[in-house]
């Protein structure tokens, strides 16, 4: 498998007490990555080191097959990138906004922008500083679409937007990788959302990278199991057990990773009774690990 991101052994300390732990992380080619985690959990750190606006303390980062941040200006010819932050200048209009930014860069599409600015229905002539945060957002939008990127990489780009609007950013996004087969990073709160959308799943809390999968292999493989008689810690599991905790029901709930259902035959084994499996989305899969990393931790 071929990776559009890639870090070994990443590490970046700001000196305020918070520190991107040892990240080794991997945006497979052609994938739309969902990239999750709580507020202050260093998602946006970790997207500023991969784009090269940081410069890591320890560890390599490879973008596109390049190394950042020493082939900066190759990787950004090729990327997209829409910040939590609009970075367009206040006082341009919609027009001269994209005057600009077409004229850094060389794979810019015209036509495609124009056609954009109808779908969106920006107002072409209004100041950006005067903009709602929709307008906004679609501009964020339109803009990397435009340069026709092998990777988008996607701040939050939909926070604080309203459902339709929402829609048709994400519509416009998902043609696009569908039409060109690029990457996206994308990173976002709203789990549900991602969870339509996505592939793959890499999941940060506290600087570090918790799990990392395929979406198919999270919806099938992550389960709670209410289980009884369960006795001491399980040995030779066929799947993790990454928390166990005392259920109102009786008995205990386990959070796994790796389940199948060829395993109830494990519980028969060891004593242990298993009364049911829970699926579990992504959103409560989600809380689930981060529970149990940080029991852990």
């Amino acid at each position: 498998m071929s990776f559009a991101v890639e870090t070994r052994d990443l590490r970046f300390s700001p000196g305020k007490g918070f520190e991107i732990s040892d990240l080794n992380m991997h945006v497979p080619c052609g994938s739309v990555y969902g990239f999750l985690g709580p507020n202050g959990a260093g998602k946006t750190t970790t997207i500023r080191l991969l784009l090269g606006l940081l410069p890591p303390s320890a560890g390599s980062i490879a973008v596109l097959g390049e190394a950042m941040p020493s082939r900066h200006a190759q990787v950004m010819a090729r990327t997209g990138y829409v910040p939590e932050r609009p970075h367009v200048y206040p006082t341009l209009t919609v027009t001269e906004a994209l005057e600009l930014h077409a004229a850094f860069h060389e794979r810019w599409d015209q036509a495609w922008a124009e056609t954009l600015l109808r779908d969106f229905r920006l107002p072409t002539e209004r100041r950006v500083g005067a903009m709602s945060k929709g307008e906004t957002g679609k501009l964020m939008m339109l803009l990397a679409l435009a340069q026709r990127p092998d990777l988008l990489v996607l701040d939050e780009p939909t926070d604080g937007l309203d459902p339709v609007v929402r829609r048709d950013v994400l519509e416009a996004l998902l043609g696009y990788v569908a039409s060109c087969n690029a990457t996206v990073l994308i990173s976002s709160h709203l789990v549900h959302e991602l969870e339509r959308i996505c592939d793959w799943i890499g999941l940060m809390d506290r600087g570090s990278l918790i799990a990392e999968l395929p979406m198919e292999q999270f919806r099938g493989g992550i389960k709670r199991l209410a289980v009884i008689d369960a006795g001491a810690a399980p040995k030779e599991a066929p799947f993790t057990v990454l928390a166990r905790r005392p259920s109102a029901a009786g008995g205990e709930d386990w959070l796994v990773r790796g389940w199948s259902s060829d395993m109830r035959g494990y519980f028969g084994s060891n004593g242990a009774t298993l009364r049911s499996v829970i699926d579990l989305d992504l959103e409560e899969g989600f809380v689930e690990l981060l529970r149990s990393f940080r029991e852990v931790a």
